[in-house]
């Protein structure tokens, strides 16, 4: 009887480690400390996982209310880390839900692992719910489509490789999201903690560079006496090198929107950003007749960074270096393609630049403008009596101004799409140019802002963030900012509220159309807001800002939102995409 007992007992032990164990542990062998996603059926085997590993200290969840959230929230994770983000869903709609997020993850070139869930494998193709099969709503195609790779592991043997070969294709250059689809029952597989791997090879990058092209622009630099450089939203490689390089070359500097990350605003030798919501000084120093080289770093070279791919940035005078080959394909004008790692390529420009020091050779540097304007840069800005304006509803730029000077320098940003972009772009300076200024263009999903900065603020929660968006970005996903109460997040939201799509509204005059669809209704958000037990004010004059502390709201425990209400018939900057919307023409540098 005894020896009965004792193999029901065996039969029936649960096993100590299952597939879904061994994934939350190779996860935490890279290096993960957070998965964002939202419960289901089919993925509670991960979540039974993810719980066992909390209380031993691995990789915690964070729980979105939307599954396109947890995405948004596993972008602003790696923005801030450096480390991969990781977001899970159940099947069906919960992995469907999250294609926009994944989408501008893609765009973005942001590293993300998504899990998804299936059915059981013996019940594909036979309508079980949430089916997402092969055989039903094919997930594992759909998700092909906006990853660098997407594929079902139908045995839990299979695991090992198909996780290195996600992990390794989202860190490649571009990098991007990846994604594995994993059935219940192989999540449910017996399995042993077994690794083969060394984490750090999966996410090294291979430090290639073309030699003869960098000896080809380091002969031209000899040649050169004025160079501008424009700053691409992927020059983050290229580190504190770049800036060494602008300096010894006195060459002034422009960037793309996305690029404003990666440079100090109030640099002597910065003239501003080119492209959408620019500057007219950026455009002048690069139309400026004297300049010989015009060297684009890390730049895609898409339609909000160039005018709409104008020859004023796109012309025989440029040099495009960039770590992805796609992005040479808007170039085929400039007269040199250097491709490589930015830290490596600039590396070895610097040993030239110094070796043409110790031969003679100088370089003319751009005048410095003066008087400065009223945010203390060197930059040209439109309309700056509205940035001292006392005028109720407040004046969009006032509030940029506002924020130019409060801000501390290491504060993470996060602009949401929307008017906000444009007021933010044009109006907004920073000092960092450590990338702490974060910004979604690319594919332009609206919400995306609060969501990022949630991910961010959950990595490290000690880090000043703001969050700005309009009211109809708000909308569409103002459910998220109650999982920063749930955290205690102390992010500052700057709602601003004009019951108006206003990009929409604006463009629709602008571009001469019918006037549609823009208007949204009053609504106190500040209200709404205290229904979740989040600390909130009404912002109507610009009086009520100043008197404001900002410091005290980073600090408060939780989150923080002003509902700021601007005047909506300020026109912002954006002539340019309007053109762009009327503009037939798309020929890169015509």
């Amino acid at each position: 009887m005894r020896e009965i007992v004792n193999t029901y007992q065996q039969d029936t032990q649960v096993p100590t480690t299952d597939c879904a164990d061994v994934l939350i542990d190779y996860l935490d062998k890279l290096g993960v400390e957070t998965i964002f996603g939202v419960p289901g059926g089919a993925i509670e085997p991960l979540f039974n996982a993810l719980a066992r590993s909390a209380r031993r200290g691995g990789p915690r969840l964070i729980t979105a209310r939307h599954e396109c959230g947890a995405a948004f929230m596993a972008d602003g994770y790696y923005r801030e880390t450096g480390k991969m983000g990781v977001v899970c869903s159940t099947t069906g709609p919960g992995a469907t839900n999250l294609v926009t997020g994944v989408a501008s993850a893609l765009t973005e070139e942001i590293p993300i692992l998504l899990i998804t869930a299936q059915t059981p494998l013996p019940k594909f193709g036979r309508r079980a719910l949430q089916d997402s099969s092969c055989s039903a709503i094919d997930t594992v195609s759909i998700f092909r489509q906006i990853t660098l790779y997407s594929s079902l592991v139908s045995h839990h043997e299979q695991l090992e490789n198909k996780l290195v070969t996600a992990v390794m294709t989202a860190h490649r250059q571009p990098g991007g999201p990846v994604h594995l689809s994993i059935p219940s029952d192989i999540l449910r597989q017996p399995m042993a903690l077994n690794h083969h791997i060394q984490p750090e090879l999966l996410t090294h990058d291979f430090a290639i560079a073309d030699d003869g092209a960098i000896a080809q622009l380091g002969y031209q630099l000899t040649q050169a006496r004025r160079l501008v450089v424009y700053v691409g939203k992927s020059a983050r490689y290229a580190g504190i090198r770049l800036m060494e390089f602008i300096e010894q070359t006195g060459a002034a500097f422009v960037c793309g929107p996305m690029g404003k990350a990666w440079v100090d605003e109030f640099h002597p030798q910065f003239r501003g950003v080119y492209g959408f919501a620019g500057h007219l000084s950026a455009r002048g120093v690069l139309q400026h007749p004297e300049v010989d080289l015009i060297i684009a770093v890390g730049a895609a070279l898409d339609e909000l960074e160039t005018r709409g791919w104008s020859n004023e940035l796109l012309n025989h005078k440029l040099v495009h270096i960039d770590s992805t080959i796609e992005h040479f394909t808007r170039s085929p004008m400039a007269r040199l393609h250097i491709y490589g790692r930015l830290d490596v390529i600039f590396d070895r420009l610097l040993v030239m630049l110094r070796h043409a020091n110790r031969q003679g050779k100088l370089w003319d540097k751009m005048p410095v403008p003066e008087p400065t304007n009223v945010n203390g840069s060197f930059i040209h800005l439109d309309h700056t009596d509205e940035c001292l304006s006392p005028a109720s509803p407040i004046k969009p730029q006032r509030l940029m101004h506002w924020l130019t000077r409060k801000l501390p320098d290491h504060a993470r940003i996060f602009v949401d799409a929307g008017n906000s972009w444009a007021w933010s772009t044009h109006y907004l300076s920073t000092r960092s140019n450590q990338g702490y200024y974060r910004i979604a263009m690319s594919f332009g999903s609206m919400t995306w802002a609060m969501s990022a900065a949630i991910g961010s603020s959950i990595a490290n929660p000690d880090a000043p963030t703001v969050c700005i968006l309009g009211d109809g970005a708000y909308l569409m996903g103002a459910q998220e900012i109650s999982v920063a109460a749930q955290h205690g997040l102390s992010i500052v939201f700057i709602l601003l509220n004009d019951a108006a799509m206003g990009m929409v509204m604006h463009g629709q005059r602008l571009g001469k159309q019918e006037s549609i669809g823009w208007q949204l209704n009053p609504i106190n958000y500040a209200a709404l807001v205290q229904a979740m037990g989040i600390h909130s004010q009404v912002i109507r004059e610009p009086s009520q800002l100043e008197q404001l502390d900002l410091d005290s709201l980073f600090r408060r425990g939780g989150p923080s939102l002003l509902d700021v209400r601007i005047d909506r018939e300020t026109v912002p900057p954006m002539g340019d995409r309007i053109r762009g919307l009327m503009d037939n023409s798309a020929t890169p540098g015509g």
